[in-house]
């Protein structure tokens, strides 16, 4: 048997089984006066159950224990093997199961005589056990900041702002939106702090940023990155060493900061 309640697509699709008639109809009716519910169906025992749900996947089956043949628990175990099983819920006159019920997995227990506002709450809890897991935003890291001295004056340059990098011995030269700026920084630590903000070291000299490469260019000595303009950074050509070719290439059509729209 099958009841509608609610049409909407949110709406909880139930099963409820009992063996004894009377409380199968109770239970059938609480159901479908519970805001939330939608598509009810009843069964009197587990293999009819088992029936229904073959026809009719549902999100929750409200479960009574002592029943002919499989019992709630035997029966729990088998739903607790579908590749999606439906929440349960056991509905019972004992107290004595609550222990074991849990550790199947129940979201919920309820004793036998049925209150329609401890029903209720069982109803809620499926909901929130169904609603999905809020996605945290992406979190946003500040662009790491390099202090550079100019004519004893310190400037901080923002990663952010860099366009590449060039090896010059022990120092890096930082080629970014306000100009360049030489940091008492090995190329080595920069790639080694800046490779997961979207920097990649094409060459033993050099280290750009992906988000400005318009496109790669094979040269009769070898590949070059074609970088654009940003700021005072004008477009550049860097050579690419051959064995850091294939990195690129993967990075620029897999990676999240390709760009290749802007030519």
């Amino acid at each position: 048997m099958t009841w509608n309640t609610d049409d909407t697509s949110t709406a909880l699709r139930v099963l409820a089984v009992d063996d004894e008639k009377p409380a199968l109809d109770e239970l059938v009716y609480l159901l479908t006066e519970q805001v939330g519910v939608g598509e009810v169906h009843g069964a009197s025992e587990a293999t009819g159950a088992l029936r229904v749900l073959r026809a009719h996947p549902v999100d929750a089956v409200f479960l009574d224990i002592d029943m002919p043949g499989l019992t709630g628990m035997e029966l729990a175990g088998i739903l607790s093997e579908f590749a999606e099983p439906p929440a349960v819920v056991f509905v019972t006159a004992h107290d004595d199961h609550a222990v074991a019920a849990f550790d199947l997995g129940a979201v919920d227990y309820l004793l036998k005589p049925l209150r329609a506002a401890r029903l209720a709450e069982a109803v809620r809890r499926i909901a929130a056990a169904r609603a999905p897991v809020a996605t945290p935003p992406a979190q946003t890291h500040p662009s790491e900041v390099i202090p550079v001295e100019l004519g004893g004056v310190t400037t901080l340059v923002h990663r952010a702002d860099v366009s590449w990098v060039e090896a010059d011995g022990d120092y890096a030269r930082l080629h970014t939106t306000s100009g360049s700026h030489l940091v008492r920084i090995p190329l080595s630590a920069l790639e080694s702090r800046w490779e997961g903000a979207g920097f990649l070291r094409v060459h033993r000299s050099y280290l750009v940023a992906l988000r400005l490469v318009t496109g790669l260019r094979s040269t009769g000595s070898g590949t070059v990155v074609c970088l654009r303009a940003e700021g005072s950074s004008g477009a550049v050509e860097l050579p690419v060493s051959r064995r850091q070719v294939r990195e690129l290439k993967q990075r620029l059509v897999h990676g999240p900061r390709q760009n290749w729209s802007q030519r």
